[in-house]
């Protein structure tokens, strides 16, 4: 997958591209990620990038037209699939990151994910030039750039050969609208606590059916919001009721 981020601070997201699984997936060509500065693209000396925001207020704007020249840059570094990319806006007003969304981006051909700073962007860029606004939660930070690392972690997941097991990403919490069962290794017995008897029989049906009520249980305790989209059935509800 060709994947690019326009950002102010490229060198932060060493942090996916040089560990664990996000660094393995890289050196195993699952993806490829280009980092593109918009200051590259400033006009003046002080290579500038934002001004005062029309009708005052605190904190700086970024200027669209040289957010317009990144994100040319930026299709320009995915050669033939930049104009196929999907442009994404890292924005506290944009649709929340869930499961769903994270399943269909990775199926894109290519993505720009653009990672403001300051009060955020001129909105004519936005109305533009992005596809989608994605936010990763009801709260602000200082920047895009964590919130894009943490919207990649989670498509280079989906991603054939990032994971050591092709299970593993089907197995999270949250790809069957529902949260993870609990999960437990060696030793047996912790301060006094044992694993499960059944995680210990070799049944793998009976395992498999325990992992199951476990993760509607955990679900109904701690996101029944959530309980409400997944279709149950006949076999579901009689865990929950067990």
């Amino acid at each position: 997958m060709s994947l690019a981020v326009v950002t102010l601070f490229p060198e932060m997201f060493g942090a996916l591209t040089d560990y664990g699984v996000t660094g393995r997936a890289r050196d195993q060509g699952c993806y490829e990620l280009a980092l593109v500065n918009p200051r590259e693209f400033a006009t003046d000396r002080h290579n500038t990038v934002d001004d005062r925001p029309y009708g005052g207020g605190p904190g700086m704007v970024m200027k669209a037209p040289i957010m317009e020249a990144a994100l040319t840059g930026a299709r320009q570094a995915l050669g033939s699939v930049g104009d196929k990319a999907r442009v994404i806006a890292m924005s506290p007003q944009g649709q929340r990151l869930d499961d769903a969304l994270v399943r269909e981006l990775a199926r894109a051909p290519a993505l720009v994910i653009v990672a403001g700073r300051y009060e955020g962007i001129d909105e004519r860029f936005i109305e533009t030039f992005v596809d989608q606004e994605v936010s990763v939660g009801d709260f602000v930070v200082s920047g895009g750039e964590l919130p894009a690392m943490l919207l990649l972690d989670a498509v280079i997941r989906q991603l054939p050969g990032a994971l050591g097991h092709s299970d593993s990403a089907d197995e999270d919490s949250f790809a069957d609208g529902l949260l993870d069962c609990p999960h437990y290794t060696r030793p047996e017995a912790y301060r006094g606590q044992q694993v499960p008897s059944v995680l210990l029989s070799g049944d793998h049906g009976a395992i498999a059916r325990w992992r199951r009520q476990q993760s509607l249980k955990r679900t109904a305790e701690r996101r029944p919001d959530l309980l409400a989209g997944v279709a149950l059935s006949e076999q579901d509800r009689a865990l929950l009721e067990e």
